[in-house]
């Protein structure tokens, strides 16, 4: 009897696998692989493992342990990788790709290896010195890490493809361009506007600065010098392990300034985007395609958010949304302006948005070119 084919995926913590992977690897699990999610486990191992997936516990540290810290993890995986013999290897996110495809440098057989980027972060972007030396040396760990023969880089922007292309010299057969990990578009479904309430613009995020928290709340107080019953909700929670963090007095002063609502975490996503007239995010981040923004054109909403490689790849310009310079709060209040104004225009927005949405972004389509991916890799590896 053939044996079950295996495969493993290395990501930083249990609860990103889950708000975007874990449609894919589920589909792995009906197909008849085995499955198993190599992370740092917050508080969903268990969870994880009901659903069928063995869970092996890695220590990512987001923020950096220092050298010695980091060499261990790497070497952690190079022994998770010869205990399970995978035959498959995703890794999700810089540090699980980086890690894997050194430690796979150091084992002899040559397992398949699926990298996908999530987005390259800022250092490829930033002009500072300290960035551009971090680019060189990121730049030949990348070359490094995705050296492997049997390999398929996915990309969610054009402008990170254009990138590691260069630097890692990939052939068009090693790359493929999903842009991000979908939507279930029978969740996020499109409810018309409501007719009888104030303009309301909705931000959900990981609260960092560089997701553009400030400029949002500087264009809300622009806005509602004009619109003064415009509503500006903040949905997501402050991240901890975050040094870029906005804090919660910070959104606490915002609240009493009557600036914005403030909600904070929340698991009806879908409800509050088809309360609302706009979904705004002013990221200047390191971004793959802010998944918040796929939802957003799936619920058929208008977006406004910025030129950032990545938020531009989820919006037709014009057509489904607006883009504004990245750090300019004052273009980001004229663009949510204009769709407050022109309710017509913001209607035809989302009406195409969610067309875009049907096109580009639905989940079952995602996953579907992932298990292709996994198969494809495979064959080739086995000839």
């Amino acid at each position: 009897m053939k044996s079950k084919r295996k495969i493993i995926f290395f990501v930083n913590v249990d609860w990103f696998f889950i708000s975007h992977r874990l449609p894919i690897a589920t589909k792995a699990l009906r197909e008849g692989y085995d499955v198993i999610v190599a992370c740092r486990f917050t508080e969903h191992k268990t969870e994880l493992e009901s659903m069928g997936f063995k869970a092996i516990h890695v220590s990512f540290n987001r923020s950096g342990g220092g050298i010695i810290s980091e060499l261990k993890t790497i070497r952690a995986i190079k022994e998770i990788l010869e205990e399970t013999k995978p035959d498959v290897i995703h890794s999700i996110t810089i540090k699980p790709v980086l890690y894997t495809g050194l430690a796979l440098k150091k084992i002899k057989k040559s397992i398949p290896f699926v990298a996908a980027i999530s987005g390259l972060g800022y250092v490829f972007t930033a002009n500072t010195f300290r960035a551009k030396v971090t680019k060189l040396i990121a730049s030949v760990f990348y070359k490094a890490a995705l050296s492997q023969q049997f390999k398929t880089v996915i990309f969610q922007n054009t402008s990170d493809e254009s990138i590691l292309t260069h630097v890692a010299k990939l052939n068009s057969s090693d790359k493929v361009l999903i842009k991000g990990s979908g939507a279930d578009l029978s969740v996020y479904d499109f409810k018309p506007e409501s007719r009888d309430q104030s303009p309301k613009v909705v931000m959900a995020c990981r609260l960092l600065k560089e997701k553009g928290v400030y400029q949002f709340v500087e264009a809300a107080k622009i806005v509602k010098a004009s619109y003064p019953n415009a509503e500006f909700l903040l949905v997501g929670t402050p991240d901890l392990e975050n040094p870029n963090t906005v804090k919660q007095a910070e959104i606490d002063n915002w609240v009493n300034e009557g600036v914005i609502n403030y909600l904070g975490h929340r698991n009806d996503i879908p409800d509050i985007f088809s309360s609302s007239n706009i979904v705004c995010l002013p990221s200047f981040y390191g971004e793959g395609v802010p998944k918040v923004l796929i939802e957003a054109a799936a619920c058929g909403r208008a977006i406004v958010t910025t030129d950032n490689p990545g938020c531009r790849d989820a919006v037709i310009e014009g057509k489904t949304g607006l883009t504004v310079p990245v750090r300019d709060p004052n273009k980001l209040a004229e663009a949510l302006t204009q769709l407050i104004e022109n309710t017509q225009l913001r209607l035809s927005m989302g009406q195409q948005g969610r067309k875009f949405a049907e096109q580009e972004f639905d989940v079952n389509s995602v996953v579907d070119k992932h298990l292709e991916i996994y198969s494809s890799l495979l064959s080739r590896s086995e000839q």
